[in-house]
């Protein structure tokens, strides 16, 4: 018997040891390995962090060439203080690793199409559109350039080192929750992932374009519709550089008649991915000393982005002999991003012009190993993408290659019915460096840095503000852009003759830029750069009232304060909505509308156009407007069954105003014919009946931020690391773009040779068990500001530096 009880506890014990060192899924929910997730020595009670947060710092690092001093202030913002370049770089690898290791990865992850090999077949499709639309190839190509440049090469190869130093420090006990929680380890950083980071970047700001919607719409648009729903230049734009600014013409600019597409004739073909989120934007200005209230310039930037935690930013000092810059860094990316230094600041905005063509590729057979290309066959190259999925067998994708790039849409990626293979040609896929415009920005002492600075700037596309403590301010927008006839690159383009090729680019000395303009400011929003008396043909898309609503304010006075320029970063002024609500209410009969139905009627015409948080009627017209969107565009909605784009909400706008009896008026679902009374009509009462049934379902009120629901989302979708219910106005196309999922990731505003002021949602640490996981959100919230914190030297003294240390190299 008492063997039997010792064989029985030992079995039972032993079965207890496998489970809980076993990852178990359940119903497609996978559980990490409960024992050493559970254990209070090594588990997730490990990363419980106390109110001070993590003030650990190592003694002695193995790597640093020389002893560097690291002091961290209040908001957890490390100071470095290097005596070498090497050990700058190899600091900032090692702290952002520090503070957001798991972040830092999971993007290079995503970036390289390999989250199956953390989450399983789920994210197969995921994976292999990355490495179609060649993300991996266009990073294996930067890295090759870069490794040519001995100021780039230095860079990567230190930060890596740093980072790597920080991970070879790390037990298990160490690993943020996420390692934990999907059980798995941290990998060997290297200088590829950085360049990985950037075509992430690239992807996320040039990813969306409308080559294939656009075609499709020629089968059943004749062209003058099709131009007044998808117009290149609107009426009433009011473009980054202002009107009258005379422009440089280096190269002959083609201004022959529009170009035919070649897929006008040819199958209908929807869209092969899921394109990167449609309101991705941000804004930036700067005003000259006369403008100012202090006589000092003033910067200002808020790039608009996906609000996750944690926060996509990372703020720091870096200074070593040359450099002394403070700002933030997307973590994996050397250097700082947005920021300043002792003489002049800089910030980015989205540039928007389409670098990003389709072609379509006839091959000689189904081998796919030759295509036409002038009469002849060309061999193409494929490349066995490797896809490992956790739980499952490593799944093989054969890629192939023509001269115009990546063949993304073939009959083996048939996630859709497609008629026949499309290649990518796309400014991301050739090498550049990047990495040298912000390692040169963050040196810069004047105009003339700053534009030397820019010419290694090639995508995404940006709008660089600059602003210099000698009183200049200057703009422009720099990438390598496409030279083009007109029309081109906005549908399929014929890939089996050279007609169809790339010609060159335009000149970087010819992109649109301003220095020192009448007006006294500067400012972009995402806008088109220039109006039509630019010499070059572009086309992108485009923002049309938040550019607007701030040069409306910078234009409004003579001096401002940065306090004034908070404010404006803040501003919830729906231009939109005071352009087209007057007209809207216009075309309904209040007589036909039900009480409930009259109340929002009289809220609507009574509203001030603002967005603020506390009130309904931005709840109203949203919804209204959307409704009735969708009724109007039933010939393009929805875009992901039909392959095709409704007109953007201004281009809408015009159409209502200028074409509101055009047959498209008519709701093509429904027997009548419909007028544009008609539909906003329906609209409106579907929007009231259907805000009233959501507040009674949801016990909520209709005040314009519960509505919204602002909320930072965790990178993994694990709802317990969110916050949630932010009460904030704002929304899409408002200086304030704070909708649910996206807003001002990084709000600065810089006085040059005064203070500077910024502020993320979010917080230093990644780790969701940190006090500053998410400790700057409710300042972000109410439009509040922290003093940055930049020191001259390391020796200077500061009520707001918590700790400083000196870490030495380990021998």
């Amino acid at each position: 018997m008492k063997i039997f009880r010792f064989l029985l506890f030992a079995f039972i014990t032993l079965a207890l040891v496998v489970l809980l060192n076993k990852r178990i899924v359940i119903k497609e929910t996978a559980l990490p390995p409960l024992g050493k997730f559970l254990s209070p020595f090594t588990g997730f009670w490990q990363n419980a962090e106390p109110k001070e947060g993590n003030l650990h710092f190592a003694e002695n690092i193995s790597g640093l060439q020389e002893a560097i001093t690291v002091q961290l202030d209040e908001q957890r913002v490390p100071h470095i203080f290097a005596k070498n370049e090497h050990d700058l770089y190899f600091a900032q690898g090692y702290l952002t690793a520090r503070d957001r290791l798991w972040q830092m990865e999971f993007m290079i992850l995503g970036a390289s199409g390999r989250i199956s090999e953390l989450v399983g077949d789920k994210a197969l499709k995921y994976d292999r559109t990355t490495r179609r639309i060649g993300l991996p190839y266009a990073a294996k190509k930067a890295i090759e350039h870069l490794e040519t440049d001995t100021v780039a090469s230095t860079i990567l190869n230190s930060y890596a080192e740093g980072v790597n130093a920080y991970i070879n420090s790390l037990d298990y006990k160490d690993l943020s929750l996420e390692y934990k929680l999907l059980d798995y380890a941290p990998e060997e950083w290297i200088p590829y992932n950085s360049a990985l980071l950037l075509k992430y970047m690239s992807n996320m700001l040039t990813g969306r374009e409308y080559d294939f919607e656009y075609t499709n719409a020629l089968k059943f648009l004749d062209r003058p519709t099709f131009e007044l729903l998808f117009a290149d230049f609107p009426k009433g734009i009011d473009p980054i550089i202002p009107v009258g600014t005379p422009f440089t013409k280096s190269l002959a600019a083609d201004s022959s008649s529009k170009v035919q597409s070649f897929s006008t004739h040819q199958p209908f073909i929807p869209s092969p991915f899921e394109k990167p989120e449609a309101n991705l934007g941000s804004n930036n200005w700067a005003v000259s000393p006369a403008k100012s209230a202090t006589g000092k310039a003033l910067l200002c930037n808020d790039p608009h982005l996906a609000l996750h935690l944690p926060s996509i930013w990372y703020q720091l000092q870096m200074n070593a002999p040359g450099v002394n810059a403070y700002g933030v860094t997307i973590p994996g990316a050397p250097g700082i991003t947005i920021g300043f230094n002792e003489n002049i600041a800089w910030g980015v905005t989205n540039g928007s012009m389409d670098v990003k063509d389709w072609y379509r590729i006839e091959f000689k057979d189904a081998s796919q190993n030759e295509y036409r290309y002038d009469g002849k066959y060309l061999p193409t190259k494929k490349i066995v993408e490797e896809i490992k999925i956790r739980n499952g067998e490593t799944y093989y994708d054969t890629i192939v290659y023509t001269h115009h790039g990546p063949v993304t849409y073939d009959a083996q990626f048939k996630f859709y019915d497609n008629p026949y293979p499309v290649a990518l040609r796309w400014t991301a896929h050739d090498a550049s460096n990047e990495l040298k415009t912000f390692y040169l920005l963050n040196r810069a002492k004047n105009y003339d840095d700053y534009i030397n600075a820019l010419n290694y700037y090639e995508c995404p596309g940006q709008n660089f503000v600059f602003a210099s403590v000698s009183g200049d301010i200057a703009i422009k927008e720099q990438g390598k852009f496409i030279l083009r006839k007109p029309d081109e690159g906005k549908f399929i383009q014929d890939g089996t003759t050279s007609a169809t090729e790339w010609r060159g680019f335009i000149p970087f000395a010819d992109n649109p830029q301003v220095k020192n303009p009448e007006r006294g400011f500067v400012s972009s929003a995402n806008q088109h750069p220039t109006d039509t008396t630019y010499p070059y043909y572009y086309h992108g898309l485009y923002e049309y009232y938040r550019n607007r609503r701030i040069n409306n304010v910078l234009s409004s006075k003579e001096k401002f304060s940065a306090e004034d320029l908070m404010k404006l970063q803040n501003d919830n002024s729906n231009l939109m909505a005071s352009e087209v609500l007057p007209y809207l209410l216009t075309k309904i009969n209040p007589a036909s509308l039900s009480e409930i139905e009259k109340k929002t009627f009289s809220d609507l015409a009574a509203w001030n156009f603002y967005n603020e948080k506390d009130l309904t009627a931005p709840t109203y017209f949203t919804l209204w407007w959307d409704k009735f969107y969708e009724l109007l565009w039933d010939e393009f909605l929805p875009e992901e069954k039909k392959g095709l784009t409704a007109p953007d909400f201004y281009n809408t706008v015009n159409y209502i105003i200028t074409a509101p009896d055009n047959v498209l008026t008519d709701n093509q679902q429904t027997p009548e014919k419909e007028t544009l009374s008609d539909l906003l009509t329906q609209s409106f009462k579907q929007s009231v009946t259907y805000l009233d049934k959501w507040s009674d379902s949801t016990k909520l009120t209709l005040e314009w931020a519960t509505y919204k629901g602002t909320r930072l989302a965790h990178w993994l979708p694990i709802e317990p690391f969110y916050v949630k219910n932010l009460a904030i106005g704002g929304n899409y196309h408002i200086v304030n773009a704070t909708s649910k999922t996206h807003g001002g990731s990084w709000r600065m505003v810089v006085e040059l040779g005064g203070e500077a002021y910024g502020i993320y949602p979010g917080g230093q640490s990644g780790n969701p068990g940190s006090p500053f996981y998410s400790n700057f959100t409710d300042k972000w919230v109410k439009g509040e500001y922290n003093t940055l914190v930049f020191l001259k030297n390391e020796s200077e003294t500061n009520e707001n530096i918590l700790l400083t240390k000196t870490i030495t190299p380990a021998k």
